[in-house]
Order: C-alpha cells, then structure tokens, then sequence
C-alpha cells in the first residue's frame, strides 16, 4: 500500500478519487485535470478523522492472487446457480450457518462479509460483533461443515495473511 503523508492521509483514496473523476468528466483539459486534484486530496483529508484505521496490506502479491481466486469463485458460482435454478428437478435447500470468525480487524472482516456475499448462491446476513460470527445465508447446501471450512480456507485464511492479524 501507498505510504500516508500529512498531506495525504489515504494515498490510494486519492489516485482513486482522481481516476474517478477524471472519467466521469470523460476529459483530460487541465481544469478538469485541477479539479480532479483538488477534490482527490480535499475529499480524504476533510473525512479522514471519521474512519477507523485500515491496516496495510502485509503481502501483496496474495492480494492479487485472492482477487483473481474470488473473481474465479464469482464466476463458477454464477454458473452454478443459475443451473441450481433452471433446473426442475433440484429443490434447493436453503441453509442458515453460523460461520465463526478467527479474526477480530473489522476491515478484514468487512472484506471477508463483502466476499461471501459478493459469490453467488451465499449472503452475510448478520454479523455479530459481541459472539464474534457472521451468519450466513446459502442457497442450497448439503453440509454445514465443508461451507464453514471452504470459506475459512478460500477467504479468512489468506485476509488473515494478507493484512497480517
């Protein structure tokens, strides 16, 4: 991750904000260009007070592999799903799991809920601060079990190793 600065205190919500703007403008004039600078730089620092720290990204090459993991998962499950609902003759069976967490950094476990709901066919229905777990709604599960261990295995196990808690 970018290194903060008194100046900037959120790097990569800066270059963000300016790429973002930059192509709502679909222009690169240098007024445009001015704006997007300023409102990059004024945005992070007036806001910045208000959000709880997001730890650094301890390994970033297992980022990059989680991303294009997930993106492969987002995939296979699209097409799952959708064979799971066009089929007559397979009833889902809807399940509710308690999925307990091993990590306590509320950004880590912000991004593992956004994941599980971001797949296909599974939802972060609730997230329980005080017992430490998420529920998870699926749409068609066989075993409580193999979901709990898939989704230690494929998305908390590296967030742990990729933000280092």
């Amino acid at each position: 991750m970018i290194p903060a600065t008194r100046l900037i205190p959120t790097p990569f919500l800066t270059l963000l904000l300016i790429a973002v703007w930059l192509m709502l403008q679909n222009s690169l004039s240098p007024g445009n260009i001015i704006m997007a600078v300023i409102l990059g730089i004024a945005l992070p620092r007036l806001t910045y007070r208000f959000w709880d720290r997001q730890p650094d990204v301890q390994r970033p090459w297992l980022l990059i592999r989680y991303i294009l993991r997930l993106v492969g998962d987002i995939i296979v499950a699209n097409y799952e799903v959708s064979k799971l609902v066009l089929s007559p003759r397979h009833k889902p069976k809807p399940y509710f799991v308690v999925y307990p967490l091993s990590m306590t950094d509320h950004f880590a476990i912000t991004v593992l809920t956004s994941t599980i709901s971001l797949t296909p066919g599974t939802i972060s229905a609730h997230f329980r601060l005080h017992e430490g777990t998420v529920l998870v709604h699926a749409l068609d599960l066989e075993n409580e079990e193999a979901l709990i261990n898939e989704i230690y295995e494929r998305y908390e196990k590296p967030l742990k190793e990729i933000f280092g808690c």
